[in-house]
């Protein structure tokens, strides 16, 4: 291994190190003995404010994760996703001259490949940067990939995999997994993102998918001057979506501009089944006549035919708010456990309806409803497939972008509009006759079945041979703890008794001794009552303590760049972040 990974892990110990001793300090008061913390709402807020600038001054790699990790409820709390969710994949650009080895290295000196090179890069992110040029009389878009950042990328995972087995000792044993799946998963994906070759292949399909709507536009790739490390694009003028003033200023329909940006993804993920994900406003833009500009397909993904039928399922749900659908195609989805408290989780769902509508006015944010979901997947903890964690993200962002540009769009009538035009509806209706018809198939099946099993049950009770076995489940160890009180009361008692007698017919020190060993019993029966794991039943989400969240929650914070906040006049920049 490396000198530079040893060095690596030293640093990011020396960043996390603090917060690992809080952590600890959370399970046991003095680390080594004494009992667990309880954790505020507004700690959390500050411990991930912290973690946050960690994550930015260890740069692209950990910047990186933090974005990953803010696709994932599941694993951490929802004060943490929603810090992680400002970060802003944009850096200062490294020197032209260490950019211009790489240029070289692939595709030969700059003056040879093309007419003009301007060398001052128009945006700059953690693993690329852009640069403005020209093949011929074309102007082009040049995304060189970070000089050094393979060899940084390949350390930081590697500290990584010697980090997991700590981190593990911190979280419970329902999130190991998840962590441990997320490490495999941010490996592959920060390696993908780095090859620029799969993003011009992502890029040239979902172009391909769009070629036949006007109000959409996708930079075609420059085969001849792309490579692993170097990604050449047709480059594009636009406005950043984000800029309302700049954009009514021209004219443009705000609200037709959304919903176009809506179908543009429901598309992309229920029909095409591969997605831009990346659609923060600096990867959007928009041309004087209204059309939708993308930018960046370095974060992309697929979504397979069972994954698109079920989100159909769930928007359809939303739309009728139909509680008992709504489960339905969350479990078939894999967010929520078979087993999970069901009339727990239609509460919950009511209750984002709710919320989410409101008193007066008839739409309703999809966003809202995920959130609460999500809060719900880390308080009970439940899990989310990778695959769903980043569509669900791009859901709620998406629906952002467009609450910006119409604050009173409808996001979940656009999405049946769609549906239904695109015969979705029509098919949903065509399999719920099935359904039913195979139910009543079933019905009658069950009919015939259940007279004879019915009469020979009776026969075996009017014969008193019938038995009933019953089998407890104790995954939290309820039992083992009640057994273990009663034990240690028997020899508390015994002990007093013991001290008594010993005290009335031998000696002081055999009488201390035997109290003593009381003592000790009656303190481990003490401890097992001050232990987290009791035998009372555990409150689990209710609405009351979804309030008292909601109450207590923050104002929205400005995004955050690796050199910190990005102001309002950078984030209306009309060029910032569309390539990186």
């Amino acid at each position: 291994m490396s000198l530079r990974t040893y060095w690596r892990f030293v640093a990011v110990v020396r960043q996390f190190l603090p917060l690992a001793l809080t952590y600890a300090r959370d399970r046991r008061r003095f680390l080594l003995f004494g009992r667990s913390r309880s954790v505020s709402s507004q700690q959390r807020r500050d411990r991930a404010e912290r973690l946050l600038q960690s994550l930015l001054t260890l740069g692209p790699t950990f910047i990186k994760l933090g974005q990953l990790l803010s696709t994932r409820p599941d694993v951490l709390p929802p004060e943490y996703v929603e810090e992680f969710s400002k970060l802003q994949d944009s850096v200062p650009p490294a020197d032209w001259e260490k950019a211009q080895a790489v240029i070289e290295d692939e595709l030969g000196t700059v003056e040879e490949r093309f007419s003009e090179f301007n060398t001052e890069a128009i945006s700059g992110a953690s693993l690329g940067q852009v640069y403005y040029a020209e093949v011929g009389d074309d102007p082009v878009a040049v995304k060189v990939r970070r000089p050094g950042v393979e060899q940084l990328v390949e350390s930081d995972l590697q500290v990584v995999q010697w980090l997991l087995p700590i981190i593990l000792y911190f979280v419970d044993d329902a999130r190991s997994f998840s962590l441990e799946t997320l490490a495999d998963e941010f490996a592959t994906t920060i390696r993908e993102e780095m090859d620029y070759e799969r993003e011009a292949e992502m890029l040239t399909e979902i172009r391909g998918n769009f070629t036949a709507e006007e109000g959409i536009r996708i930079p075609p790739v420059v085969q001849t001057h792309s490579t692993r490390r170097i990604l050449t694009m047709e480059y594009i003028e636009g406005t950043k979506i984000n800029d309302v003033e700049e954009l009514d200023r021209r004219g443009v329909d705000r609200t037709a501009l959304a919903e176009n940006l809506e179908r543009a993804y429901f598309q992309m993920i229920v029909e095409d089944g591969v997605y831009h994900a990346d659609p923060h406003p600096g990867n959007l833009a928009v041309q004087d006549d209204g059309t939708l500009v993308f930018y960046d397909f370095g974060m992309s993904g697929r979504v397979d035919a069972y994954l698109q039928d079920r989100i159909i399922d769930f928007y359809m749900a939303v739309a009728d708010q139909d509680i008992d659908a709504i489960l339905d195609a969350l479990i078939a989805m894999g967010t929520l456990s078979p087993e999970a408290d069901r009339q727990v989780m239609a509460e919950v769902m009511e209750l984002a309806i709710a919320d989410a509508r409101g008193e007066d006015i008839g739409q309703y944010r999809v966003q809202q409803i995920i959130q609460k979901v999500e809060d719900t997947i880390y308080e009970f903890p439940l899990r989310l497939p990778s695959n769903l964690a980043l569509v669900l993200r791009v859901a709620t962002v998406v629906e952002g972008v467009c609450v910006t540009l119409d604050p009173e769009f409808d996001f979940i009538d656009v999405a049946t509009d769609f549906l239904r035009e695109e015969g979705y509806l029509e098919e949903s209706a065509r399999e719920f006759v099935r359904d039913r018809v195979e139910e009543v198939g079933q019905a009658g099946r069950s009919a015939v079945r259940i007279p004879p099993k019915l009469e020979t049950t009776l026969d075996r009770i009017d014969r008193d041979d019938f038995y009933v076995r019953a089998d407890l489940e104790d995954s939290d160890g309820l039992l083992d703890a009640l057994a273990a009180r009663l034990v240690l009361g028997l020899f508390a008692t015994g002990g007093f008794v013991s001290t008594a007698v010993l005290y009335s017919f031998s000696t002081v020190r055999a009488t201390l001794l035997s109290l003593l060993v009381t003592l000790l019993v009656l303190f481990g029966l003490y401890r097992s009552f001050r232990q987290r794991q009791s035998i009372r039943a555990k409150p689990q989400f209710t609405r009351q303590n979804m309030r008292q969240r909601d109450e207590t929650g923050q104002p929205d914070s400005p995004a955050i760049g690796a050199d910190g906040p990005v102001s309002d006049e950078e984030a209306k920049s009309p060029t910032e972040d569309r390539w990186t």
